[in-house]
């Protein structure tokens, strides 16, 4: 029998599957290269399915040979290997992956007498969109509060934004980049204290309480459906922070961070220039593993932020915490810094990869705003938060618009400064 070869790309398994199997079959024995997870989430798209349990699905679908591993959209590797005689090509044109152009696949074929075809029903736009018509109608608490840790196992450097409302969260989840074939967007949303206390016109000092902060959050879970990661604060008392991570989880965030100061909580970039105070090693390591025995899931991550570098107390200090604190059960370590040069950040980098015991390490690029991604992430760093940009963004665009209307007694001059109408409205499910 001849072979033929066909690349999978979907995160689910359809009807439309079954139907390009039956009619590749007609050219000799199926082999699927099946995209892995790491390939799917690179391809912006977290699969509903994962990698073994789709390549489960698809073996046992009457006709399929042999599924293989495809780590990106060029299949020449696995060609090289099976030696099919025939391949079926699709162009993937709206795909932040590049595959390869039909001549080299045909130059690589031509080694063994191989050809490409085309399958109609391959490409059948409303099979292509199934995917997309599934996520837009919502997300389980199950399935959201699960993809933070999904991405930390498929992607180098997560990505995060923040929110502080449905409509920003609403940014947060469309916004993409496209350069070339390559479509850049965020991975999930970071629920500041900071920026809830500002949007009520309140101080940053713990002062808005956890009701009041849940609202938020459910604001932005009606219109979102990526991952959210939350700003505890120091986490209270550690008989409070147990109930806050039972209700957090239970609604489907992904982790909650806490900070290891105690005291009245002042905002971190405010240094030693305000008085704020480190709590012990031992007592927040007793925080930690009791958020931790109190959750139900596996999913749910408690995350150790430290302030020693905030606080003066240097990087010896913070690797010691890092440590103790991986001891008690954190899932991950987060690293701050009010540095303008983020030397200090890349120091304690290069020290914690030495760790034998190393967990996910969040970085906030606030301060040190001139550092890349790309450089972060080779320095070990897994999460990229940025905390407050958004707010920061609306805030001096809105006060310019409000000068411009007290200043010209009419709202004309202030239209150039202004999103259109329907444009917003087109960013709002169901405003048509």
């Amino acid at each position: 029998m001849s072979k033929v070869y066909l690349t999978i790309r979907s995160g689910i398994v359809h009807h439309g599957h079954i139907r390009i199997v039956n009619e590749a079959q007609k050219y000799g024995d199926v082999y699927i290269g099946l995209l892995s997870d790491e390939a799917m989430v690179f391809d912006d798209r977290i699969p509903l399915i994962d990698f073994a349990n789709r390549k489960l699905i698809f073996s046992n679908i009457a006709g399929v040979t042999a599924v293989l591993k495809q780590q990106t959209l060029d299949c020449r590797d696995n060609l090289v290997k099976i030696k099919p005689d025939f391949v079926i090509y699709e162009a993937y044109e709206a795909s932040n992956m590049t595959p390869p152009s039909k001549d080299l696949i045909q130059a690589t074929l031509a080694n063994w007498g191989g050809k490409l075809i085309n399958l109609a029903s391959y490409n059948e736009p409303a099979l292509d969109r199934l995917e997309e018509q599934l996520s837009s109608t919502g997300i389980t608490p199950h399935r959201r509060r699960a993809q933070l840790r999904k991405l930390l196992a498929t992607k180098p450097l997560v990505r995060i934004m923040e929110a502080h409302s449905g409509l920003t969260g609403l940014i947060v989840e469309k916004t993409v980049v496209e350069e070339g074939h390559h479509i850049k967007s965020f991975d999930g949303m970071w629920v500041s204290s900071l920026c809830d206390s500002i949007t009520r016109g309140k101080p940053d000092i713990e002062l808005v309480d956890l009701t009041s902060r849940l609202h938020t959050i459910n604001e932005i879970m009606e219109v979102t459906t990526k991952p959210i990661i939350y700003d505890g604060d120091t986490g209270g008392k550690i008989e409070h922070f147990v109930y806050t991570v039972r209700t957090l989880e239970r609604l489907g965030v992904s982790a909650v961070i806490i900070e290891d100061k105690v005291g009245l909580k002042k905002n971190s970039l405010f240094g030693t220039d305000v008085k704020q105070k480190q709590d012990t090693i031992e007592h927040f390591q007793a925080k930690l593993s009791a958020g931790k025995e109190a959750q139900v899931t596996a999913d749910f991550m408690v995350i150790a932020r430290i302030e020693s570098l905030i606080l003066k107390a240097g990087i010896e200090d913070a690797l010691q915490r890092a440590q103790a604190y991986i001891t008690a059960g954190a899932d991950g370590i987060m690293i701050h810094s009010k540095s303008k040069d983020p030397q200090e950040i890349l120091e304690f980098c290069e020290k914690y990869r030495e760790f034998d015991n190393r967990v996910p390490l969040i970085v906030v690029p606030s301060s040190y705003s001139i550092i890349t991604e790309n450089e972060l992430m080779a320095a070990g760093a897994n999460i990229v938060i940025y905390a407050n940009q958004l707010i920061r963004g609306a805030y001096p665009a809105m006060v310019k618009v409000a000068q411009s209307i007290l200043k010209e007694e009419r709202a004309f001059e202030s239209e150039s400064l202004l999103m259109p109408i329907s444009e917003i409205l087109t960013l709002i499910p169901g405003a048509k």
